[in-house]
């Protein structure tokens, strides 16, 4: 249950966004994946689940369910959170009329019970906090049994709390679903928490490797001017990145 990424390129507009990418994540590893924004975090997430095509590269990742959680949790807002998780066992095909209304009923208060929101599915997200609505995308996420579950900014708009109880939730889901992770993020927290290894992005290629330690020994210029959030250094920010 690994996933390897050989040589990933994507381009937008005559811009590589991603030139030449390579890295590997191991099963039950969390990798990080960390950058200024535009430096292609999130489209590396979406290659990975399908979203979007690599111009060229090579991916390779052993069957299973590939699960993706949203920066914003990408909700249905005219949904409750019953139908919001259940969603694709209603609705994809190789899920579909594979369980009686009773077992999605005890499949979804599972997943609930996980994340620590028993009882709350015949509410709507608009009644739910940042917080739990991004503990119900999570819920949604494992519901399928995914052996890879892609986080995109899972703490992103969280406060100190809130941003604990989900980093909590990943190393849980990690523990107990002995799933292969990859986390998107830009919070300090996060990468120390959460982290076996990371990899920064900049100007289409990884310009540091290592760990959440290795990472906060600030021993190189992009190490150094991310962890301490400058705008002196190696890595220029655009106006237009804002």
């Amino acid at each position: 249950m690994s996933i390897n990424v050989e040589n990933l390129t994507k381009e937008f507009d005559g811009k590589k966004v991603l030139d030449n990418i390579s890295f590997k994540v191991e099963q039950g590893e969390v990798l990080s994946i960390v950058g200024f924004s535009g430096s292609g975090k999130s489209t590396i997430l979406k290659i990975l689940c399908g979203l979007l095509n690599a111009d060229s590269g090579k991916i390779d990742i052993d069957d299973g369910d590939i699960a993706m959680v949203f920066q914003y949790s990408a909700l249905f807002d005219s949904l409750n959170v019953f139908d919001n998780i259940s969603f694709a066992l209603q609705e994809r095909k190789e899920f579909r009329h594979l369980y009686t209304k009773q077992e999605l009923k005890d499949l979804v208060a599972q997943s609930l019970n996980t994340v620590g929101l028993p009882g709350i599915e015949d509410k709507f997200p608009h009644e739910l906090s940042g917080g739990m609505q991004k503990r119900v995308s999570l819920a949604r996420a494992i519901i399928t049994k995914p052996k890879y579950i892609l986080y995109d900014e899972p703490t992103a708009g969280l406060d100190p709390i809130a941003s604990t109880v989900i980093e909590d939730y990943i190393l849980r889901l990690r523990d107990e679903t002995k799933s292969t992770s990859i986390v998107v993020t830009h919070q300090m927290s996060t990468i120390k928490r959460c982290s076996d290894k990371l990899i920064m992005l900049y100007g289409g290629h990884i310009v540091f490797r290592g760990t959440p330690d290795d990472l906060l020994r600030q021993d190189n210029p992009y190490t150094k001017q991310f962890v301490s959030a400058s705008i002196e250094g190696p890595m220029k920010i655009a106006a237009s990145d804002f």
